[in-house]
């Protein structure tokens, strides 16, 4: 008889001293996959994405996102009690991360060269805003701002006006990539014994997503040019008016561009025009492409064209409002949204994006304010009710 399938990071501990967005990030994906996450607070407030908003029956939306399957330890890190309850459970855990300002967690004791000196087993990830060394080490790290200095502030938005993506993206690369070493991290600890000492830079992370725009940059000399829906090297690809609304359409190569003409939107006298025939030239006359498209879709309703444009196997999409999305029937014929608890109300969640056949992701509820402090203190072989009594640790009131 088979036992059921473990998820990958059963039996897995991490203990983390995190805040806002990336390290969370980091750590609920190791949740999700099976991991025992340890959350270590402020005592005076918690994370400080519990108070973003109260949108959620009260609870923060970013806090709801990036925390479920986690327990929650509020303990005072300046004090030496506190220190050495987490050092406690760092002691007994697989994986320790952290993303406190620069230098903070070596001077609190947590410096990843001083808890592995003791376990050299340790996977030890450090996230920070731009890295150890440099001029930039000590700045302020808020997502806009790490945006801002990797470049992709300078590439996002129209000609007129550059502007920031709609959602935290260096908070979500770097967190992603602070998952990924983990997880390396400890797969070449299974084959070797040895822990990891791991570092993850927001700027370095959102770079490296700038990809093919820096290479151009770096090779042509030019700075790749704000595009708003467009597309520096494909035309057609833009919002083009329908008669109730617009579709994104892409065209990446010439066979495409014949059948959306003739078989989509019925204008085979477009085909052949010479301005048109290839992907460059549609490039080099990118204003009369984009004219003579729209002139066409605009015969269609949104559905209509929606419809002739699959049929037709032309990349396309509506433009979606968020109401949209959450109301999606892919996710619904998909069933990928679960029921989880937070500390007001049971509420949706996503499933992660990475789907194993056997065993589904662990949906942990999304912990109150210190809802483990007492429990954890109690694991740690400290008096728990003493660093309560005495304010060093929080619980829920």
């Amino acid at each position: 008889m088979h036992s059921d399938p473990a998820l990958p990071l059963d039996g897995i501990t991490v203990v983390s001293v995190e805040q806002a967005v990336a390290a969370p990030l980091a750590t609920r994906t190791l949740a999700d996959l099976g991991a025992r996450v340890i959350k270590v607070e402020r005592a005076d407030g918690g994370d400080f994405a519990r108070e973003y908003d109260h949108v959620v029956h009260g609870t923060g939306a970013h806090f709801v996102w990036l925390n479920r399957g986690k327990e929650s330890l509020a303990v005072d890190l300046k004090t030496a009690e506190g220190r050495d309850a987490v050092r406690r459970l760092v002691a007994r855990a697989d994986v320790f991360v952290q993303n406190l300002a620069p230098g903070a967690a070596a001077r609190l004791g947590f410096g990843a060269a001083e808890l592995r000196a003791d376990r050299p087993e340790l996977v030890a990830a450090d996230l920070s805003g731009y890295g150890t060394g440099g001029p930039r080490e000590q700045r302020k790290a808020y997502d806009m701002l790490v945006q801002a200095e990797a470049g992709l502030i300078g590439i996002t938005g129209t000609p007129d006006t550059p502007v920031k993506t709609g959602i935290p993206t260096s908070d979500i690369a770097s967190g992603m990539y602070c998952a990924q070493a983990v997880l390396a991290a400890l797969l070449r600890r299974w084959r070797t014994g040895q822990g990891a000492t791991v570092e993850v830079s927001m700027l370095e992370a959102t770079v490296e997503w700038m990809g093919y725009a820096m290479y151009s940059q770096m090779y042509s000399g030019r700075q790749p040019a704000r595009m708003g829906l467009s597309h520096a090297s494909i035309a057609p690809y833009d919002a083009y008016p329908t008669k109730d609304g617009q579709m994104l359409i892409g065209v990446q190569n010439d066979s495409g561009w014949r059948t959306l003409v003739t078989s989509v939107l019925e204008a085979p006298q477009l085909a052949d025009d010479p301005r048109f025939t290839t992907n460059v030239r549609r490039v080099e006359h990118r204003a009369e492409c984009d004219a003579a498209v729209a002139a066409e879709t605009a015969r269609w309703s949104t559905v209509e064209l929606d419809e002739r444009l699959a049929n037709a196997g032309i990349p396309a999409a509506q433009v979606k409002q968020v109401a949209d999305v959450v109301a999606d029937p892919q996710l619904r014929a998909r069933d990928r949204w679960r029921r989880i608890g937070t500390e007001h109300a049971t509420v949706d969640a996503l499933l992660p994006p990475v789907t194993f056949a056997d065993v589904e992701a662990r949906m942990g509820d999304v912990p109150a304010f210190g809802a483990h402090t007492r429990a954890l203190l109690e694991e740690a072989g400290v008096d728990a009710e003493d660093l309560l009594r005495r304010g060093i640790a929080a619980e829920p009131r």
